[in-house]
C-alpha cells in the first residue's frame, strides 16, 4: 500500500517542476527581449557598403594625415597658432582612422564583435572623442583667424605665439581623457550582448544622463558651427571686399584666393559634422520614445550613413592643411616632383613658413602697396 505522504510530496514536486519549466519557457525570451529591444532593427543591410566606405575612408585618411604629421614635426618651419592647431587635427584625425579597421572587421563579420564589451567601448569612445576633438579645433581655427583679421594690434601680436593655442590644445585633450576613464570603468550590464557592438541601443527612463550628455554635445555643436559660420563669412567678405576696392594691386588675387579657402573649411565642416546632427535629433528621438519598427530601423540607417560622412573629414582635412600650409604644399610639390621625375616649380617660396600667413615676401609686398594690417595672419 503506497504511503499518502509520499505520493502528496511527489504530486506537489511535479507541480513545481511543470511550473519552473513554465516559467523558464516564457519569461527568459521576455527578460532577454527587455533587455535587447534593439536586436530587431535590421542592421545587416548597409554591412557591405559600410566596410568598403570605411575602408576607403582609412587607407586616404591613414596616408593623408601621417603626411601631414611628418611635415609638421620633422620639416622646420616657424611655429604659431594655427601650426599647432593643424598638427592637434591631424593628430586627432589619425586617432580615428586607427579606428576604423575595428568597425571594418564587425561590419565583414555580420555584425558580429569578438574582442570583448570593454574593447567594443573603448573603440567606440576613442571614435566620437576624436570627431568631437576634430570639430572643437575647427571652431578653434575659425576663432583663431577672426581675431587675427578684427583684433587688435596687441591681440595680434600674442596670438603670433604658439603658447596659447599649445595650453588650450592640452586642456581638450585632458578633458578628452578624463571623460574617457569613468566610461571605460563602467561596469558591464548583464543585458549587454557581447557579440554586438555599434549597433542601435534604446535608451531607458533609468539612464536618462546619457540623453542629457548627448543633447548637451549637441548644443555645443551648434553653438561651434554658429561661431564658425560667422567668423569665416564675415572674413571671406572682408577679403573679397578688398579685392573688388582695389583690384588693381598686386595683392588682390591674393585676397580672392584667401577667401576661396575661408570658404573651403566652412565647406568641409557642412559637409562632413552637419548631417550627423542634423538627423542626431531623431535618433535620440526615437532610442527614448516607443516608436515603431519602421521608425526605429529608418533612424538606425541615417545614423550609419551621417556617421560616414563624419568619418569623411579625416580624408579631407589633409586638404585643408594642404591650402593652409605652405610647408605642407612644398614638401607634397616635392613628393611628386620626384615621384613623375619633374623639376620641383615651387622652388623654395615658402620655404620658411608654415602657412601663407607667414610668408614674408607677401607680407613686405602687402605694405609696400597697401598698408593692410589685416593681411596678417590670414588663413
Amino acid at each position: 500500500m503506497k504511503n499518502p505522504l509520499a505520493s502528496s510530496h511527489l504530486l506537489v514536486g511535479r507541480v513545481e517542476n511543470h511550473n519552473a519549466m513554465m516559467t523558464s519557457t516564457f519569461t527568459t525570451p521576455n527578460t532577454s527581449k527587455a533587455c535587447n529591444p534593439s536586436e530587431e532593427v535590421d542592421d545587416k543591410m548597409l554591412q557591405t557598403p559600410l566596410a568598403v566606405l570605411y575602408s576607403i575612408i582609412f587607407i586616404l585618411g591613414l596616408t593623408g594625415n601621417l603626411v601631414a604629421l611628418w611635415v609638421f614635426f620633422f620639416v622646420h618651419a616657424k611655429k604659431n597658432s594655427l601650426r599647432i592647431f593643424l598638427m592637434n587635427l591631424a593628430f586627432a584625425d589619425l586617432l580615428l582612422v586607427i579606428c576604423l579597421p575595428f568597425r571594418i572587421q564587425y561590419h565583414l563579420q555580420q555584425n558580429e564583435w569578438e574582442l570583448g564589451h570593454t574593447m567594443c567601448k573603448l573603440v567606440g569612445y576613442l571614435f566620437y572623442m576624436n570627431m568631437y576633438v576634430s570639430i572643437t579645433l575647427l571652431g578653434l581655427i575659425s576663432i583663431d583667424r577672426y581675431l587675427k583679421i578684427y583684433g587688435s594690434e596687441r591681440t595680434r601680436h600674442n596670438l603670433s605665439s604658439p603658447r596659447w593655442s599649445i595650453v588650450v590644445c592640452t586642456i581638450i585633450w585632458a578633458v578628452a581623457l578624463v571623460f574617457m576613464i569613468p566610461f571605460i570603468l563602467e561596469s558591464n550590464d548583464k543585458c549587454v550582448n557581447a557579440k554586438r557592438c555599434f549597433h542601435y541601443k534604446t535608451i531607458p527612463q533609468e539612464d536618462m544622463l546619457k540623453v542629457h550628455i548627448n543633447i548637451f554635445v549637441l548644443v555645443v555643436f551648434w553653438l561651434v558651427f554658429i561661431s564658425l559660420v560667422l567668423s569665416y563669412g564675415k572674413i571671406a567678405l572682408k577679403l573679397l571686399r578688398r579685392s573688388q576696392q582695389r583690384p588693381v594691386l598686386p595683392t588682390a588675387p591674393h585676397y580672392s584666393r584667401v577667401a576661396r579657402k575661408s570658404f573651403f573649411v566652412l565647406f568641409l565642416f557642412v559637409v562632413c559634422f552637419v548631417p550627423y546632427h542634423v538627423f542626431r535629433v531623431f535618433y535620440i528621438k526615437t532610442q527614448i520614445t516607443k516608436e515603431t519598427l519602421e521608425m526605429r530601423n529608418l533612424a538606425d540607417k541615417f545614423n550609419e550613413i551621417s556617421l560616414v560622412f563624419s568619418a569623411l573629414n579625416s580624408c579631407l582635412d589633409p586638404v585643408m592643411f594642404f591650402l593652409l600650409s605652405a610647408s605642407v604644399r612644398k614638401e607634397v610639390r616635392r613628393f611628386m616632383s620626384s615621384v613623375f621625375c619633374t623639376r620641383d616649380i615651387s622652388g623654395t617660396s615658402g620655404a620658411n613658413s608654415s602657412t601663407e600667413l607667414d610668408n614674408r615676401s607677401d607680407k613686405r609686398q602687402s605694405n609696400a602697396l597697401d598698408n593692410m594690417n589685416e593681411k596678417k595672419d590670414v588663413l
